[in-house]
């Protein structure tokens, strides 16, 4: 009995995770569903006032959901028949108009909802998603992003600011940030990268370079990781595959640091003793376009006060206005932040500068606030 039991229970489990996964049979859900369908129509014959025929969208709508399209196809002849039977009791014809009875309106109702149930369930057999995980897969690939995109813990006298914002308000964005402590945590690698389109439509491949340059950072030698990163974009052969990246290996001992850059947009660093704002600006061409690149680096040093931030594209260009009138802007609302510090300016940076822009928008802010 205890095997039994306990064969009986592990099935019972397998069968629920395989559901829930969109691996297990829809059958279940098919006999529910196969159910309401002559129970709306007994309703619809004894209380039509109250059951209107056209209530058979309901489970037609719910099959698109939930059926393969083979089963789905089971519970349309059901419909079918429902509807059928429910035009002879009620004594009228596929043409009649009478209110209580099936409408030629009613039938083209349910049969457009069994139409577009059925594109929904053909297009879900094909991608392999069922909904009940499509909504959690895309929830879970938007937090590995973010996951990914958090800045690892920085000792006293360091403090940073990252915030990203996507295009039209939507959850997936074309930049992203990978980042790393390395050589015993003395050292702060980090890499800002602006794949090529925006929003959802460069999503997909922003969440798989993240993963890849992630992998990349910290286990090669600062110098050798756009060379890397350029041949990976080449071997994967999209029609889009150029991107644009920044990498920032920092000296948290020292605060010296060396910028290597993939066409990306020059970096700025605010001086505390000056108050100017100096541009850093590497050389070296796009990634995934030419095989063989070299990248030059640039060095700087932060010394206590300064300010050093990385961004995209999407915060400083925009049309009719020059690129260098985008990054004194930003630098201007920058200077706002100088007397108080910049807790919590990045996001409050974006909103002043590119709020309404319809492109990804990344900012990356590094401060030296102690010796």
């Amino acid at each position: 009995m205890r095997k039994r039991w306990h064969r009986a229970r592990t099935g019972l489990r397998r069968s629920a995770v395989d559901y829930f996964r969109g691996d297990g049979s829809d059958w279940a859900a098919f006999a529910g569903l196969f159910l309401t369908v002559p129970a709306i129509a007994a309703g619809t014959i004894l209380g039509p006032q109250w059951c209107d025929p056209a209530a058979l969208v309901l489970p037609v709508i719910a099959g698109g959901l939930v059926l393969r399209p083979a089963t789905l196809l089971l519970l349309y002849a059901s419909a079918t028949a429902a509807l059928v039977v429910e035009s002879l009791v009620l004594g009228s014809g596929p043409v009649s108009a009478a209110p209580a009875g099936v409408t030629p309106g009613t039938v083209l109702t349910v049969a457009a909802a069994g139409l577009f149930g059925l594109l929904i369930a053909q297009f879900r057999s094909r991608v392999g998603v069922p909904w009940r995980r499509g909504g959690t897969m895309l929830f879970d690939l938007r937090e590995r992003i973010r996951v990914q995109s958090r800045l690892p813990h920085l000792p006293s006298g360091w403090h940073h600011e990252m915030a990203l914002r996507p295009a039209g308000g939507q959850s997936f964005s074309g930049d992203f940030v990978v980042a790393a402590r390395t050589h015993g945590g003395r050292t702060l690698e980090v890499v800002l990268t602006d794949v090529s389109g925006k929003g959802m439509d460069a999503g997909s491949r922003a969440l798989l370079l993240s993963g890849a340059f992630g992998g990349l950072l910290g286990s090669l030698p600062p110098h050798a990781f756009l060379p890397a990163a350029n041949g990976y974009l080449l071997r994967q052969d999209w029609d889009e595959g150029f991107a644009t990246s920044i990498h920032l290996v920092l000296d948290l001992e020292s605060g010296d640091y060396e910028l290597f850059s993939a066409g990306h947009l020059p970096a700025v660093q605010l001086h505390a003793g000056t108050g100017q704002w100096e541009e850093k600006a590497a050389e070296g061409p796009l990634l995934g376009v030419y095989d063989g690149c070299q990248f030059d680096p640039v060095k700087g040093s932060l010394a206590a006060g300064d300010v050093l931030m990385l961004y995209t594209d999407g915060l400083v260009e925009a049309a009719g206005r020059d690129l260098s009138e985008g990054i004194d802007r930003l630098t201007g609302e920058a200077d706002r932040y100088v007397p108080g510090g910049f807790e919590g300016a990045a996001w409050h940076l974006i909103e002043a500068v590119a709020k309404d822009v319809n492109d990804d928008r990344a900012l990356l802010l590094l401060c030296r606030t102690g010796g």
